[in-house]
């Protein structure tokens, strides 16, 4: 589990860099410019930190689902080798994932201008810029990365039944509740990550607008990364001793 949460680490670290520094740079010399290498980096790194991230959260299910309905056989299942391998596959991934879009993307002749009306560069905002045909071939680039996206999904779910039909067998009230509090961390990030991802890309048109596009890219690009370190951490009894000592001292304080 330790070895997928420094990996989940790392690819938070990773998202945060990719779309925040460039902004508040922006923000700070009040410009909007990026370069078109920038641009296409930018979006290059965002797809494969992202894709890489999601395959985590799924590997991540999996082991949760070995750790808890056949715990007798995790050393085998996921031995050194297999997390290694595992996360190899989930990098990699993301890496195919964005040198496919990527590529596809800019290849894409511009003719509707160069602003995009974003904080970074994002794929539905860049396509609203191309007047050609071939943009067809991203659609289906789309269309397949949902069908994997749902399939990764799809597996989750199956996985935390089984999860959920086996702590529910348990006899012991002190084994479940640590299998659920083993869950309910991944559980939490695992959500947010979702849904907000969804909500990004699956809302209706009808009522996108440029400030609610803002506030969702803000939501499921900076949102979750930040937050997953904290709800992961809330499982660490040091680090919830101290925020008691902290807050109660501070509630002593205004009393």
């Amino acid at each position: 589990m330790y070895f997928f949460l420094l990996n989940l680490a790392l690819l938070d670290l990773g998202c945060i860099s990719t779309t925040l520094p460039k902004a508040m740079a922006n923000a700070l010399w009040d410009t909007r410019d990026i370069s078109y290498a920038g641009c296409a980096t930018q979006l290059f790194f965002f797809l494969f930190l992202f894709g890489a991230e999601y395959s985590i959260l799924t590997i991540m299910s999996y082991d949760r689902y070995v750790a808890i309905c056949k715990p007798l056989h995790y050393g085998t299942l996921l031995g050194s080798r297999a997390c290694a391998s595992m996360a190899a596959a989930a990098w990699g991934s993301g890496v195919l994932h964005a040198v496919l879009h990527t590529a596809t993307i800019f290849s894409l002749p511009l003719c509707q201008g160069t602003a995009v009306d974003q904080f970074f560069c994002e794929i539905p905002h860049i396509l609203k810029l191309s007047c050609s045909v071939s943009y067809l071939r991203e659609f289906g680039l789309v269309i397949f990365s949902i069908l994997i996206f749902f399939g990764c999904f799809l597996f989750i779910v199956v996985s935390y039944v089984q999860i959920f039909r086996a702590v529910l067998r348990m006899p012991s009230e002190q084994g479940r509740h640590k299998a659920f509090s083993t869950c309910l961390p991944h559980l939490a990030v695992l959500s947010l990550f979702v849904t907000t991802c969804m909500f990004a890309y699956l809302k209706p048109p009808s009522i996108s607008s440029p400030s609610l596009d803002l506030v969702v890219a803000v939501l499921y690009t900076v949102v979750p990364p930040v937050m997953n370190p904290v709800i992961y951490s809330m499982r660490n009894q040091e680090i919830k001793q101290a925020l008691r000592k902290l807050f109660g001292d501070t509630l002593l304080r205004h009393q």
